[in-house]
């Protein structure tokens, strides 16, 4: 029996992690996913994620949509910045067999778990570099903040809890909404 080739495709095997990463941490929660389980779930070895995540909560930070994709949704002209982000955000979460770890981070939260503070740290300050690009002004991280508290509670309602108005109305609906209240809040 020949011996097995390992196939060295480092941004295959960082999708491939990435992907698992995603999954098991929706699933899961932050506090309950391992690396090894995320590993197996990629076909590659705990020390690969490891070389290529040098902690749990990088490659956590990692596989979250939101922060990682913010760039795309930035560029374009600031008067549609709002619509861009409610449309996007709305468009990620209403993805079906949704992956998408920003739950995670809204669960662990949700059950007190410690790691979620400095999970939410880590979100908030990739998202304030993000948004420094197209905002000003002496009120920018207050405005950031409370546009991260008004996309958790939409998100806790909508997709956590899946209760009342906010969660019934359609995606079209909530985006116009949004829409209209992040206007507000990004206002200099």
């Amino acid at each position: 029996m020949e011996p097995r080739k390992r196939r060295r495709d480092p941004v295959a095997h960082r999708a491939a992690i990435l992907a698992a990463a995603r999954a098991a941490f929706a699933e899961r929660g932050y506090a309950k996913a391992t690396i090894r389980e995320i590993a197996q779930r990629a076909g590659v070895t705990h020390g690969l994620v490891m070389r290529h995540f040098t902690s749990k909560e990088e490659l956590f930070i990692a596989a979250v949509p939101g922060s990682r994709d913010l760039g795309d949704v930035l560029s374009g002209p600031p008067e549609t910045l709002a619509d861009r982000i409610a449309e996007a955000f709305v468009q990620r979460m209403e993805q079906p067999e949704s992956d998408d770890p920003f739950l995670a981070v809204i669960r662990s939260a949700a059950a007190g778990e410690p790691a979620a503070t400095r999970l939410y740290d880590a979100m908030r300050s990739r998202s304030l570099e993000a948004y420094r690009s197209v905002l000003s002004g002496p009120d920018l991280e207050e405005r950031v903040d409370l546009l991260g508290a008004h996309l958790i509670g939409v998100t806790f309602s909508r997709y956590v809890i899946k209760s009342g108005r906010l969660a019934e109305m359609s995606p079209e609906r909530l985006i116009r909404h949004l829409t209209r209240t992040l206007r507000g809040i990004l206002q200099e």
